[in-house]
């Protein structure tokens, strides 16, 4: 009794929001002994997002035997807050009877985004597990292309006809066992079930019961489509700051509703996926994926790295006499083309992100290219002065100042006009330009680099 009490009164995080060993030391002998009343008095009322954090933590073998010792108090949701490479290995060692269970517990999205990612067999052989309306609601939604609004929607809403009234409405609610969890609003559709407008619950409930549903409905509802991206409904959202959005289907019928916290995971999946192409690493790369498995992943990538490189070495052995008559040359080199590189990096950051909230486009697009070509020529300027004069200085030779000068402003205006054009093109292509700019905006600025230093190196000591 003594150590199930300490269990439960263990604290779970540190004063940094991490978890503190103890507790998952604590957790990890319960599952290993077996003792499940120990391991309920730990877990049971962890929050979904703590339990998906102590299941991580968890050494691998352990997290689907947490998920067995707990049986029907285990919270499937919990398994939407980890890595998907070790949700897909959990779900992989339990039954499909387990799962099954779990699931008919979940709301739909949450179900859905466990389903998505295992393969057709696996999911019929869970679906099949599940009573009809859940089946059919869940194998509907999973038609939908992936990231789509379809896949990321609730199921679960309240849909009255126009012709009831506030009373009916509220009671109605009052009476139903298997509401949404959380709902904003009230959705209007017709006999056909098409939806005609929304009511929101704080206009409802402000209401006298006899008024009819109809004179309470907003018909200039915001809506979205089941097929459309999950990255546009987030800007959508965004845009007209919504709580809640009715879902429809080609036919104007109501189908589901996205909320604002669905929108929330689409805005963290999309970011962490753009910053992932930015640094060439794979969008579904995760910190649970294996040695191998990370390494083949990130090599197209560094061939592609390896490729431009040996253009740079190219352009520099092109200047092998330049090289050889004045040592200084080589070690500025190096100094030019890292300038260009981070100019490069900070003005192809800028153009990415905003190509991926839709700030840059057409009708700007020529004034940010003014923008950032001349941002990249008035560091350039700066920076000569300063790179010049200590170049000049370090070398004792004044002749350096002129060459370092004038290549740093060559090549950071060329990074800054590579860095937004590079990107604006992949875009136009149908590229995605976070994948695909890394390499070429590398290239750009280290061939300019090397060839404008060495090539005004070699002119200006050659005339001079």
């Amino acid at each position: 009794m003594a150590a199930e009490a300490e269990t439960k009164a263990l604290p779970i995080r540190d004063a940094e929001g991490a978890l503190l060993s103890a507790f998952v030391e604590r957790v990890t002998t319960a599952i290993e002994s077996g003792e499940k009343d120990l391991v309920l008095r730990a877990v049971g009322d962890l929050h979904e997002s703590d339990s998906g954090d102590l299941i991580e933590a968890l050494d691998p073998d352990l997290r689907p035997r947490l998920v067995e010792l707990m049986g029907s108090a285990f919270d499937f949701t919990a398994l939407t807050q980890v890595d998907d490479a070790i949700r897909e290995e959990i779900l992989d060692e339990l039954e499909p009877e387990t799962v099954a269970a779990g699931v008919a517990e979940l709301d739909s999205d949450d179900a859905v985004y466990l389903l998505e990612d295992l393969t057709r067999d696996e999911q019929t052989e869970i679906l099949d597990k599940l009573p009809a309306p859940e089946r059919v609601a869940l194998e509907r939604s999973l038609l939908y292309p992936e990231e789509s609004a379809g896949r990321r929607m609730q199921t679960e809403f309240i849909s009255v006809a126009p012709f009831w009234t506030v009373g009916q409405t509220i009671d109605h609610m009052r009476e139903t066992d298997d509401l949404p969890e959380r709902f904003y609003e009230i959705y209007v559709v017709d006999p056909a079930h098409k939806l005609i407008g929304t009511v929101s619950l704080d206009r409802l409930l402000r209401t006298k019961r006899p008024i009819s549903i109809s004179e309470l409905v907003d018909k200039n509802h915001r809506s979205v489509h089941a097929t459309d991206d999950q990255e546009e409904v987030a800007r959508f959202f965004e845009r007209y700051d919504l709580i809640a959005a009715p879902v429809v289907d080609d036919d104007g019928r109501l189908v589901g509703v996205m909320t604002v916290d669905d929108v929330v995971d689409v805005i963290e999946d999309e970011a962490d996926e753009d910053l992932k192409a930015l640094g060439g690493v794979r969008s579904a790369e995760e910190l649970s994926d294996s040695v191998l498995y990370t390494a083949r992943s990130r090599f197209p990538w560094l061939f592609a790295n390896m490729l431009t490189a040996f253009l740079s070495a190219f352009v520099i052995s092109r200047f092998e006499g330049s090289l050889e008559k004045m040592v200084a040359l080589a070690v500025l080199m190096p100094i030019v083309a890292s300038m260009g590189g981070n100019a490069g990096t900070q003005t192809m950051t800028v153009a990415v992100r905003a190509l991926a909230t839709q700030e840059l486009g057409r009708s700007n697009a020529w004034r940010i290219i003014r923008r950032e070509v001349s941002v990249g020529a008035l560091n350039g300027l700066a920076f000569a002065l300063i790179m010049g004069s200590c170049a000049a200085f370090v070398f004792s030779n004044p002749g350096l100042f002129v060459v370092m000068a004038l290549a740093v402003i060559t090549v950071l205006t060329a990074a800054g006009l590579g860095g937004i054009l590079i990107p604006l093109g992949l875009e136009k292509l149908g590229v995605d330009p976070a994948v695909s700019s890394g390499p070429f905006v590398t290239t750009i600025t280290d061939v300019v680099g090397f060839f404008s230093f060495l090539g005004i190196a070699t002119l200006y000591f050659h005339l001079g």
